[in-house]
């Protein structure tokens, strides 16, 4: 708890200093990935303790009970957090392996590619990202108290968060996917339809499922089930760290919640912003603008 008002800053990015250090930021470049690894990147609020949930129940399906009694950041540890190492040791026997990181790319690209480890990216509408991470910053006391969302939605759209610019992130990570073995999924995909998306994962992984798996599978990782189960939704983390009295870890689960924040203004903005950064991606995201 000494480190919870702390910001680490490495190479002009900001970094809450409750869960990383400089050691633990900089241990990732040196990280060995086995060729069986998975590897969950994510801009922070996109989905992440969704997808973690979902690729937990995909290796896991004959033993839903046991995953159900052991938190997701446990099971799909972050790979730059301080108690990575702690948590691998605890699943070192399981194959294959699965890790989650809010990182660049450059940290670790070197030892993805000298290994056959497979990288899901998970995206998410930015400005339901946005919102999203607004209402986090009230809830978790490790970060910077928002004062407004008028000033929050300045500071997302410069960079000026933690983990930087949504921008910059998954542009870096599309600009290298040809390198890797590479997945891209996004938040609408898995809202709008579920089953599909989640086949359509299971096959890259090579993961055959029956009918009778795909509707667990649908079923546990329901906004439903998980906002109800304390291993996910983070209710067992103490007041000190998340403010229970001001919010759920799992708030909405819902697409398009940002329409409910956005002036006309700040979305004009937003899109004209987005058309700029984003101009030169070739990706068709299930996202609208307007």
């Amino acid at each position: 708890m000494d480190r919870i008002k702390i910001i680490e800053v490495l190479e002009g990015i900001s970094y809450p200093g409750h869960l990383h250090t400089q050691d633990s930021l900089k241990a990732v470049t040196n990280f060995q990935f086995q060729d069986t690894d998975i590897l969950l990147v994510t801009f922070p609020k996109s989905g992440t303790t969704w997808m973690q949930q979902i690729l937990s129940l995909l290796y896991n399906k004959e033993d839903l009970q046991h995953i159900q009694n052991i938190p997701t950041w446990v099971r799909v540890p972050w790979i730059e957090q301080i108690y990575f190492f702690e948590y691998l040791a605890q699943r070192k026997t399981s194959k294959p392996r699965f890790f989650t990181t809010h990182l660049l790319p450059k940290f670790m690209i070197h030892n993805l590619k000298n290994s056959k480890a497979r990288v899901i990216y998970m995206a998410r509408n930015p400005k339901d990202v946005l919102v999203s991470y607004y209402h986090f910053h009230k809830f978790a006391t490790f970060l910077p108290k928002a004062t407004s969302f008028e000033d929050f939605f300045e500071q997302f759209l410069e960079g000026k968060v933690c983990f930087g610019s949504w921008f910059n992130h998954i542009k870096e990570w599309l600009s290298v996917q040809q390198e890797l073995d590479f997945f891209l999924i996004t938040y609408e995909d898995l809202s709008q339809e579920p089953r599909r998306a989640i086949q359509n994962l299971a096959n890259f992984l090579g993961q055959q499922l029956e009918p009778k798996d795909l509707e667990s599978i649908v079923h546990y990782c329901s906004f439903s089930f998980m906002s109800q189960n304390d291993q996910l939704n983070y209710s067992i983390v103490p007041s000190e760290i998340f403010d229970h009295s001001v919010g759920k870890f799992m708030r909405k689960g819902v697409t398009e919640d940002w329409r409910k924040y956005f002036s006309p203004e700040q979305n004009t903005k937003f899109n004209n912003i987005y058309l700029g950064e984003m101009g030169d991606v070739t990706v068709k995201f299930p996202w609208s603008l307007d």
